[in-house]
């Protein structure tokens, strides 16, 4: 396989949006449709790195769950609606404020993990004094 280096930076949004390696811009980042694959088939790059945890479901529930809910919670509010009307309106729009945006936002975060070089935080200890008694 290509080394990374031989490739130019990529945007985050442009990649990880299209759901494409952060490397190269060319392979799948998604064997499923959350599940990241283990590595680019184009350039190999190891998809190891990538650690969204659950940074895409916070997004979705902040700016996708709560302005339906708050839909649903007006409609009852308003109009003392019966189950069926909340059924075809209610649920829909939840489930496409929610569903949809998972697998790009989780794409963007993973890919911006990999332009920013994001890690796990690490103590370093290797200048501080040694404790005194």
């Amino acid at each position: 396989m290509s080394e990374t280096s031989e490739y130019p930076p990529l945007s985050p949004i442009w990649t990880g949006i299209r759901g494409r390696c952060p490397c190269c811009g060319k392979g799948h980042l998604f064997k499923g449709f959350l599940t990241l694959r283990d590595k680019c088939e184009v350039c190999g790059l190891d998809y190891s790195f990538a650690d969204p945890a659950d940074g895409p479901a916070f997004f979705v529930m902040c700016f996708g769950c709560i302005p339906a809910v708050a839909f649903a919670v007006w409609i009852e509010a308003a109009y003392t609606a019966p189950y069926w009307v909340h059924l075809f309106t209610s649920l829909p729009i939840l489930l496409l404020t929610c569903i949809p945006p998972l697998r790009p936002l989780k794409g963007w975060l993973v890919s911006s993990q990999y332009y920013f070089k994001a890690e796990e935080g690490k103590l370093d200890l290797g200048d501080a004094p040694s404790p005194t008694r």
